[in-house]
């Protein structure tokens, strides 16, 4: 009866020590914080407050701190905000072009861990919105194709509109669509043979600001094989996206000779953005390398790919990216074979 009594007492206490192991952990976050307010589009002088968030392990306490991030991305080169370790947050002037995120650290007798909230949208000061990476459109250039705007990044946006226009292949002479005003824009056959684009105006109590998309590639009769086409302009700070002109598209005996001439605000080397197509086919596209100290004017030419050697209208559209990703306008020219 001793020796089992002795048993008994040994399985107990390594069952206690087992119990009080497995409880004992640091908090662990099961939903993030989260910033409440007018978090979407803050204005200097709004008071945002910071949830918890949901976690594991019956934290005792919680610490905050807010931090200030690049406009552009998520939550990118945050860097805290000295003094701003309370629950609530008055947005300041200091923050204007930024956006805002929270850190909230909980804390038990058995350590701590910290979770950041996303982040808010781009902060104002009481005027017009500002665009700060230009509207997008995504989707294929193509009869009966649906083409979707993207805002793009702005400060102080409370609201936006649309109005789809429609230009000439050098991305000049832009009209307004009748009725195409819109999020998404249904391509008709109207528009074989021209460019689109989007204009998006964003609004808030202070007044409205327009802001123009990229060109798509020309309109072309059917949707190429179902390809998508995604057009996007990039925007780093202190850095202009290149200019680009087309000068002249030849082709003789299946073989095209184009002219372009390129400008960036950064010498050094630069992607030319290729790209061929005829109405129901499969569109090719391809990369060529240049290099510019200011501007320059080039010339290439390539063996058209046995698809294209048929007969009727064949366009070049061409889009210039530097290395930091910025993107000029798309341009285009055509020739009907």
């Amino acid at each position: 009866m001793h020796r089992l009594l002795i048993a008994l007492a040994a399985i107990a206490a390594v069952a206690a020590v087992a119990v009080g192991t497995a409880v004992a952990a640091a908090p662990t976050p099961t939903t993030n914080p989260q910033i409440e307010g007018n978090n979407e589009s803050p204005f200097v002088g709004d008071t945002l407050t910071a949830t918890t968030g949901s976690w594991t392990g019956t934290p005792t306490g919680y610490t905050y701190q807010w931090d200030r991030c690049d406009a552009a991305g998520d939550r990118q080169n945050c860097t805290g905000i000295a003094g701003a370790t309370a629950k609530t947050y008055t947005v300041a002037k200091a923050d204007v072009g930024h956006k805002l995120r929270v850190r909230v650290t909980a804390t038990n007798a058995d350590g701590s861990a910290t979770k950041d909230s996303a982040g808010t949208g781009v902060v104002s000061h009481d005027v017009a919105p500002k665009v700060v990476t230009r509207p997008t459109i995504t989707g294929t250039p193509a009869v009966g194709s649906t083409l979707t705007a993207g805002n793009g990044t702005w400060a102080g946006a409370t609201s936006f509109a649309y109005q789809w226009q429609q230009c000439d292949t050098s991305g000049n002479n832009c009209t307004a669509i009748a009725g195409a005003t819109g999020k998404t824009y249904g391509v008709r056959s109207s528009d074989v043979g021209h460019e689109l684009r989007v204009r998006v105006t964003a609004t808030n109590k202070n007044g409205s600001t327009n802001a123009f998309s990229p060109f798509t590639a020309v309109v072309g009769d059917s949707g190429g094989g179902g390809t998508t086409t995604t057009v996007v302009t990039s925007t780093v700070a202190g850095n202009k996206a290149p200019g680009l002109s087309f000068l002249s598209l030849t082709v003789k005996s299946n073989r095209v000779y184009v002219r372009f001439k390129v400008c960036d605000d950064r010498a050094g080397k630069l992607t030319i953005i290729e790209r061929d197509q005829m109405a129901r086919r499969l569109a090719y596209t391809r990369k060529l390398g240049v290099s510019v100290a200011t501007c320059a004017t080039f010339s290439r030419n390539w063996v058209l790919i046995s698809r294209f050697r048929g007969h009727g209208k064949f366009v070049v559209s061409l889009r210039a990216q530097d290395t930091s990703r910025g993107l000029s306008r798309l341009v285009s020219r055509a020739v009907y074979r």
